[in-house]
């Protein structure tokens, strides 16, 4: 008699474990990921390729695993949409910039724990890249090009005419150079040591 009650407590047990992952798979598709609610302006790959960000109209950064497409973490702090994403090289801080007439920032991110970490005002932001040695970040925008230590959160220099309304940026692998391109027709390289222009590539090899 004592088996059998052994027997039957131990089978209602392992009915209600049963029930309880039935229903929490139930529950988990009721609640399915919402991902961006606007245009995606924005993406980049961590170092690892473990990792993409988004950033988006929707004035939001989300963070997803690649191998499962699952949404990480949303990063909400901006008050306009995020034109551009990237990571640190090693991929433990995640830079986001937007522009629009409420908001006019970078913004630094803890990529592990979303954690804003520091922010960095500038006048539009359409492009952000890391150096190297992740200890510069270059934003390029409607004033040219700023340059700014990661650390301190500290502006080391500007770049080039205001007039001019830069759209990309890029750092060498050295991390000596830096390339901008924007609305003037023409890319420029940068000594990023000195904040120099060493010259203007648009198809005229005198442009210096």
């Amino acid at each position: 008699m004592t088996q059998l009650l052994v027997r039957l407590v131990t089978i209602a047990v392992m009915l209600c474990a049963g029930l309880g992952s039935t229903q929490a798979q139930e529950k988990a598709e009721v609640f399915p990921q919402m991902g961006h609610v606007g245009s995606v302006l924005s993406i980049a790959f961590s170092p690892d390729g473990q990792t993409l960000a988004s950033g988006s109209w929707d004035r939001t950064v989300k963070l997803w695993d690649v191998a499962s497409g699952r949404e990480l973490r949303t990063l909400i702090d901006h008050t306009f949409h995020v034109n551009a994403v990237a990571f640190s090289p090693d991929g433990r801080t995640l830079a986001s910039g937007d522009s629009g007439t409420e908001d006019n920032t970078i913004r630094l991110w803890d990529v592990a724990t979303g954690r804003a970490l520091r922010t960095l005002t500038e006048r539009s932001v359409s492009s952000v890249a890391f150096s190297p040695d992740g200890r510069v970040l270059a934003a390029g925008g409607a004033d040219g090009v700023t340059l700014w230590d990661v650390t301190s959160g500290r502006q080391l220099r500007t770049l080039g005419p205001r007039s001019v309304s830069v759209f990309s940026v890029a750092f060498s692998p050295d991390g000596r150079l830096l390339a901008s391109g924007g609305d003037d027709k023409a890319a420029r390289l940068w000594d990023v040591a000195s904040g120099r222009q060493l010259r203007v590539l648009t198809g005229d090899t005198d442009a210096i």
